[in-house]
């Protein structure tokens, strides 16, 4: 895109890459159940790891079949579910009323209960170093290409035990960076329970939500987690670190997985 840089009194036109955020319509058996607001790419893996951490189906087992259709107003994810799925049994009175910005876990949910509901705790994970997390954190700009050249998009990605990433996705949303993760992550059956989740974003109420749907239990955000996500990480046996820096981070609960030493122990 060509546009105008200002830089006190000097301006030039230049060409500028912008982040692209598009409608994304879900559909499952044929019904509609939320719009979310999406950058187009890993599509695949965002209806996955969506439907994952939704609870919309139980397993990738369950999702039978994606089709993606490119439309007018934006683009359709339509879904094949078995009928044992939570997704082909959606009420159309309490499906979602609005349009979700995004991808926020809980936007146009209709009750208080549905909002707050927390899932069963995740499975004891193994200790990190905190050199691991270090080293994690140092590559993840490698991770960001679009976020490069837009500075627009959020980033999750996921790191071993030694703090090397194996996958990342990015997104306009910092909730579709990690459902499109899960999802990537689900198809190369990757063990949640050996690695850690770094996250662009803050971590909040409904990213530890979707992290512990997947079972992972270490999440650490550049950023701060919110009052409700500490209290969630407590009930589901998830170490939350917040304010990941080069040498310094604030860990929020089950501080003896993040270890000072240069080793990763059972």
């Amino acid at each position: 895109m060509n546009i105008e840089r200002r830089r006190g009194d000097h301006s030039e036109r230049v060409e500028d890459c912008i982040a692209e955020e598009v409608p994304i319509a879900l559909r499952y058996n044929g019904r509609s159940f939320a719009v979310m607001m999406t950058s187009p790419q890993d599509l695949e893996d965002f209806a996955l790891g969506f439907s994952l951490t939704e609870g919309l189906i139980d397993s990738a087992d369950q999702l039978l079949g994606i089709d993606i259709q490119q439309q007018t107003a934006g683009i359709m994810l339509s879904m094949r579910v078995p009928f044992s799925a939570r997704a082909a049994q959606l009420d159309p009175h309490s499906q979602r009323l609005l349009p979700g910005r995004g991808s926020c876990g809980i936007c146009g949910t209709r009750e208080l209960e549905d909002a707050v509901r927390a899932p069963p705790p995740v499975a004891d994970t193994i200790h990190f170093s905190s050199s691991a997390l270090e080293s994690a954190l140092n590559e993840l700009r490698q991770f960001q290409p679009m976020n490069a050249v837009t500075g627009a998009v959020h980033a999750a990605a996921w790191a071993n035990a030694d703090g090397y990433i194996v996958l990342a996705r990015e997104d306009i949303g910092r909730h579709n960076a990690l459902d499109k993760l899960i999802g990537a992550m689900t198809r190369a059956k990757i063990a949640t329970r050996e690695g850690m989740l770094l996250l662009s974003s803050r971590a909040s109420y409904e990213m530890v939500t979707k992290a512990v749907r997947a079972g992972i239990g270490f999440v650490a955000a550049i950023s701060a987690p919110t009052a409700l996500a500490i209290d969630l990480a407590r009930r589901t046996n998830v170490c939350l670190v917040g304010f990941t820096r080069p040498g310094s981070c604030n860990v929020y609960t089950y501080s003896e997985r993040l270890r000072n030493s240069s080793r990763s122990t059972n």
